[in-house]
């Protein structure tokens, strides 16, 4: 009997053209120690559930479970960070109260599908490179960013948005 086939999903804040092209610039204006690896351009976001392997046949349910984001998320980036796995991220000093009460919207509407929450406290982030232990951050203008919409979106190979909610 072979297993059910999964997807493995996240649901993220989705940058538009224009934050991400600021988000790259300021990623690429600093001076990564050598082996430090890059998130790529199209995989910068600020993950608000990590989903992991969901069945596949959830997915209709769990497209149409989703809420519509509500007000806009006005976000300040303005500290890069190196965890103590090595992985540099950029994040909030402090998390706006719109973040917060997404972030619980989308776990109640998760919760009401049967689908596990993380257990770790949520810290929202955009994973800007691994392996990056050394680094030594420039300063950090501080990035505004008024985020509109989120995404469900597929991890396979580098991460693809199935549907965005706006």
């Amino acid at each position: 009997m072979t297993p059910d086939p999964t997807l493995r999903l996240f649901l993220a804040l989705w940058p538009d053209d224009d934050t991400r092209a600021v988000l790259l610039a300021w990623q690429q204006a600093q001076s990564w120690p050598a082996g430090a690896r890059l998130t790529r351009a199209n995989d910068l976001h600020l993950t608000l559930h990590f989903l992991g392997q969901v069945p596949k046949a959830l997915l209709p349910a769990l497209k149409q479970a989703l809420p519509a984001a509500g007000s806009p998320v006005i976000l300040t980036l303005d500290h890069l960070d190196v965890w103590p796995n090595g992985v540099a991220v950029l994040r909030p000093e402090a998390t706006p109260p719109t973040l917060l009460d997404l972030h619980a919207h989308l776990g109640d509407a998760l919760k009401q599908l049967g689908l596990p929450l993380e257990s770790r406290p949520y810290q929202p982030h955009i994973t800007l490179a691994r392996r990056a232990r050394g680094l030594v951050p420039k300063a950090a203008l501080p990035l505004r960013w008024t985020a509109q919409r989120y995404a469900l979106v597929l991890s396979d190979h580098g991460y693809h948005p199935l549907q965005h909610y706006g």
